[in-house]
């Protein structure tokens, strides 16, 4: 065949430019990608624009091939819509609600081989019919939405899938053994749902799989046994389930295993010692199981780990010196186990960033080395037996981010070298023997949690505290005089707590100003006056405790106007997450000390977890008089109120029935008169109800919680109760004494009865006597005076 001219290919190549119309997406993948997004504008009563901004390029004037978020293949003869980038379409401030519905558009795109629909709050289940349709998958991210209900069976016949994630939705049900269809994957992500039974062994036929994340669910039972056969497994997480039984000896043969994480289960036996061959393993969480640990001396490890957690695993005696030989190690977790002795010289001069030895019975002093270097990010000590005094150079360790050494024997004053710690976030010094008239100044770093009760600070509290600072807990020292004002600094402080110390002068206006104070405790201190009122502003307040202090006047009626006492809000919780190289984030559970409060007649710790499910006011022990406000009845989140040892006086109002939530109620030691309103026995939740030494009558209330408060005690030293409560029968329960009730023709026959009865007998009597001779007539005084006579 002759070759084509020069010439005669320039007129082809002309003819197929000028001729051929330009290749755009298909009209029908177009009006689907556009009814989409009207779908999700019409779905909700916002306006169009907070979606523009993310879709603007998306016009019907427009080749959806040009359009942001869409990716369409490169064929010569055709061209279609393969890829969409979904997420975050629905920002956080947005207030949309989207359900499943909104996608039935996208399963008339066939061609799709890319999905993402990360982070956009949809809700309800996944409709199996319409991914059915979309048989070229292979990602699908589904990621950061409200999807619920199980795994449809129609997703596992998408055999080209090689990724699908699933996270952090509230899927349900088991994980079907039908994933194991799914062959080509190499990427499974289910985890912080709701799946539950066990790993179903057929995820062994997943041979391309290189990361499995099945954690933060409730799976149960053992791990599978051939779990080991997974031999592209990169990254195994099975972390927060309830799994059982041993770690499977096959995990041994993962040779490409870099992460493994199985802690928080319900695993036991010993940890292999296997797993010290695998050479690729960088990350190994063991820890929060019922593991055992043989401590071989002589344990040579084959790999080198960057990130080791071996918490809650009975190791014993000294640290591990095996822990050495790991010189990539930049996280180190020992905690709560039964370690002994001091800290050794060579973890210090591993100069790790994160190390983490809570809970243990290590002792000492802290060697300066420590805080010679700035890449120490975390360092806890907690709960040991460590003392003496804190280093002067520890502000060398300027990355520090959080330093949590509560709970041991420290003492002496706080070094000043602190406040050169620029990123400091947490400090827990609490439970020590630190003392001074002195706190850090805090100049280069603003900590958002402050922890330093229970030690011997002493003087009046002078420190310059920043608005980042949300908690600041001072209580259980020597601190004297009055509040500083420059707590009003604090425009984000939420929780400050200074009870058990020897504050006086009255409640200062500034505390009042801080508007975001959800917490605050200055029980126990010698503050005077009656400065109530303004406690009012503190809206967002749910936990009030002024009790035993000098404070006099009124319950304010106002405090019936603190919301979060109303409804208490589930926004205070907080934890640290600090990024560790190699994984996706360490999560630090704070443990700040607990919250005392009275309760149960009693003083107790409220965990520090459980903070944000609870609601109390305290004012006990104060010379408060007056009225109980009825605006107290409308603080419907209360769980405890304490109100006794007062001068309150007058009625118990109605209201306080309405306080639904109610566990603890105490108005002891008071002058309360009247009685005790039938609406306490609406509270369900009452446990502990203590109105002794008043001046209350009448009959104690009766039905549902209130039969069971029957504590004589709870009663005492009242006028006049009476119930079924304290063994005391009240008058309209008694029967009045009435005659007995007869027909009136019974008593008819009655009265005749008696009166010929009463004759009858009178002459049977009279005639019985006479024949018997005992009936003789009685002779009258004069009788031989008469006889003489006549014989005259």
């Amino acid at each position: 065949m002759a070759k084509l001219s020069p010439l005669l290919l320039l007129l082809i190549l002309g003819h197929v430019i000028f001729f051929t119309p330009t290749l755009s997406c298909p009209e029908y993948q177009k009006q689907a990608l556009l009814h989409f997004k009207a779908s999700i504008i019409n779905a909700t009563s916002s306006t169009e624009s907070t979606l523009l901004n993310r879709l603007q390029s998306w016009s019907s004037s427009s080749d959806c091939c040009n359009w942001d978020r869409v990716s369409c293949s490169s064929s010569f003869s055709s061209r279609t819509v393969i890829a969409l980038y979904l997420e975050d379409l629905i920002l956080q401030k947005d207030p949309m609600v989207l359900t499943s519905t909104i996608l039935t558009p996208l399963f008339r795109i066939k061609s799709l081989t890319y999905l993402d629909l990360y982070h956009n709050r949809i809700q309800g289940e996944l409709p199996g019919d319409g991914f059915a349709n979309l048989t070229k998958l292979t990602y699908l991210d589904l990621t950061g939405n409200d999807f619920i209900g199980s795994i449809p069976s129609q997703l596992f016949n998408l055999r080209y899938l090689q990724y699908l994630n699933m996270r952090y939705n509230s899927f349900h049900g088991n994980i079907p053994k039908e994933i194991g269809n799914l062959t080509k994957l190499q990427e499974l992500c289910l985890q912080d749902n709701n799946f539950f039974d066990e790993i179903p062994s057929s995820i062994q036929n997943l041979k391309e799989l290189k990361v499995l994340d099945l954690s933060h669910n409730s799976l149960s039972m053992e791990i599978p046994i051939d779990i080991g056969n997974l031999s592209s497994i990169v990254n195994l997480c099975l972390t927060d389930n309830k799994l059982t039984g041993i770690i499977p000896s096959s995990i041994q043969k993962l040779t490409n295993l870099e992460t493994l994480q199985l802690e928080n289960n319900l695993l036991n036996g010993e940890i292999p010692s296997g797993f010290f061959n695998i050479t690729g393993l960088k990350t190994l969480f063991l820890g929060g199981n019922n593991l055992t640990w043989n401590n071989k001396a002589n344990i040579v490890p084959k790999f080198a780990l960057s990130v080791l957690s071996m918490k809650s695993c009975g190791l014993k005696g000294k640290i591990p010196y095996w822990i050495s030989m790991h010189k990539t190690l930049e996280f180190l977790d020992l905690s709560d186990n039964q370690l002994e002795g001091m800290l050794p010289h060579w973890l210090v001069e591993m100069k790790m960033q994160y190390i983490i030895m809570s809970d243990n019975n290590l002792t000492g002093s802290l060697p300066p080395g420590l805080f010679d270097y700035s890449n120490l990010v975390l360092l806890c000590l907690s709960r040991n037996n460590f003392h003496g005094e804190l280093p002067n150079n520890i502000g060398n360790a300027n990355s520090i981010m959080a330093l949590m050494l509560d709970g041991n024997n420290f003492s002496g004053k706080v070094p000043e070298s602190i406040n050169n710690i620029s990123y400091l976030v947490l400090l827990d010094l609490s439970n020590n023997k630190f003392s001074g008239n002195t706190l850090p100044n805090f100049w280069y770093s603003s900590p958002e949690i402050i922890d330093f009760s229970s030690n011997e600070f002493s003087g009046e509290i002078r420190t310059n505290f920043f608005d980042k600072t949300r908690i600041l807990a001072l209580g259980k020292n020597k601190f004297s005089g009055y509040l500083s004002r420059t707590l009003a600094n604090m425009r984000k402080l939420e929780y400050l707590d200074i009870h058990d110390n020897k504050i006086t002068g009255e409640l200062p206006d500034f505390i009042c100003q801080i508007s975001t104070l959800q917490i605050l405790n200055l029980g126990n201190n010698s503050l005077q006056g009656s400065n109530l009122d303004c406690i009012s502003n503190l809206t967002s307040l749910r936990i009030l405790d002024l009790s035993s202090n000098h404070l006099v006047g009124e319950i304010p009626a106002k405090f019936g106007n603190l919301t979060g006492m109303i409804e208490t809000p589930d926004v205070f919780s907080y934890f640290l997450d600090i990024g560790i190289n190699g994984i996706n984030g360490f999560i630090l559970d704070t443990k700040i000390h607990d919250l005392i409060v009275n309760w149960e007649k009693s003083k107790q710790g409220l965990s520090f977890d459980n903070l944000k499910l609870y609601s109390l006011l305290d004012l006990s022990m104060n010379q408060l008089s007056g009225d109980i406000p009825a605006s107290l009845g409308s603080l419907n989140a209360l769980k405890l109120l304490n109100i006794s040892f007062n001068n309150l006086y007058g009625r118990l109002p109605t209201s306080l029935g309405y306080l639904e939530n109610l566990e603890s109620l105490d108005l002891s030691h008071n002058n309360l008169s009247g009685s005790i309103p039938q609406s306490l026995a609406k509270l369900q939740q009452l446990t502990i109800l203590d109105i002794s030494n008043n001046k209350l009558t009448g009959k104690i209330p009766i039905g549902c919680q209130m039969d069971t408060m029957d504590d004589p005690s709870s009663y005492a030293n009242n006028c006049g109760l009476c119930g079924m409560q304290i063994q005391v029968s009240c008058p309209e329960d008694l029967s009045p004494t009435k005659p007995p009730r007869v027909e009136k023709k019974e008593t008819w026959f009655s009265w005749e009865g008696v009166g010929i009865g009463y004759v009858i007998g009178f002459f049977v009597t009279v005639g019985i006597l006479y024949l018997t001779n005992s009936f003789v007539p009685t002779k009258p005084p004069n009788y031989r005076r008469q006889q003489r006579g006549r014989r005259v």
